[in-house]
């Protein structure tokens, strides 16, 4: 082996040799390194909470997927008010809104509890519309309402105001009450005062029975 061979491993054995520059180097670097690696995983996920300006960023559309419906749920209820300070609550056994800037909720398997001077009652139907602005439920199939004194209302497409306890149809409805069956062009009805007007061809059967 040559001199200067012999020099160069000379030297590289001194720079890797226990207590060395090197060694010392390196037992530095395992500290620090992992010591670093944290700092920063830190800081990437507390800088948001920190920031003051916006995040932005550009989705491409061809490959977002929209939803065609913007919020379903199964086994819905709302509650409110009526215009006298008496609660009421709205249940679905599915509700979905297309929108949120259109507060209207589609409803299904839908039955409405509203507290009367008598007690309470309760309305039924398959589907319908819920108006959250105005807290209207507009009916599309048959209605069921019963009250607590066993009072029953059965028709047919119709809206129901749930704040001022009453029943419209925005066309020719037929249904039955107490007394016995009726029809007309147009309905009008006051829940809580168990009272019935009709407009145009209006047509009652009373059964004896039943007024007595």
């Amino acid at each position: 082996m040559s001199d200067i061979a012999r020099s160069s491993r000379s030297r590289n054995q001194r720079w890797a040799a226990p207590g060395s520059a090197h060694d010392r180097m390196i037992a530095v670097l395992q500290i620090v390194l992992p010591m670093g690696i944290g700092i920063l995983g830190a800081f990437l996920v507390l800088a948001p909470m920190f920031t003051g300006g916006d995040v932005s960023f550009v989705l491409d559309k061809n490959k977002v997927a929209v939803a065609s419906e913007r919020l379903k749920i199964q086994t819905a209820r709302y509650r409110g008010e009526d215009s006298k300070g008496r609660p009421f609550a709205l249940t679905a056994g599915q509700a979905v809104q297309k929108s949120l800037a259109e507060p209207i909720v589609q409803l299904s398997d839908l039955a409405a509890s509203i507290d009367l001077q008598d007690g309470p009652a309760q309305l039924t139907a398959d589907r319908g519309r819920y108006d959250m602005s105005k807290e209207q439920v507009a009916i599309d199939g048959p209605i069921r309402f019963t009250a607590a004194n066993g009072y029953v209302l059965g028709t047919r497409d119709a809206t129901v105001d749930l704040k001022t306890r009453r029943l419209a149809s925005a066309g020719a409805v037929s249904g039955s009450t107490p007394l016995g069956t009726f029809s007309g062009d147009q309905l009008m009805a006051d829940l809580e005062a168990r009272t019935v007007a009709l407009k145009g061809n209006a047509r009652l059967r009373i059964v004896p029975r039943r007024a007595k």
